[in-house]
């Protein structure tokens, strides 16, 4: 049985609700990294302690999540 796409119906893009945003962090100077949570904070401090202790200043920081695409309406 064939199956019909339709493109016009309206949609959105939401976290999804099963999952929490990661952060992460890794130094631009060396190989060092921040370990992965869901508290931001925590891998801004452990980046904060980094420089510290390295002088090191860059970070490449991430944020994870997951979408989920749902009808609207």
């Amino acid at each position: 049985m064939p199956r019909a796409v339709l493109r016009y119906v309206t949609h959105r893009i939401t976290q999804h609700p099963d999952t929490d945003v990661t952060f992460e962090a890794e130094c631009l100077r060396c190989d060092w990294s921040a370990t992965p949570s869901e508290d931001g904070a925590a891998v801004d401090i452990e980046c904060m302690g980094h420089t510290g202790r390295t002088g090191h200043e860059g970070f490449r920081r991430l944020c994870t999540s997951f979408a989920l695409v749902v009808r609207a309406g």
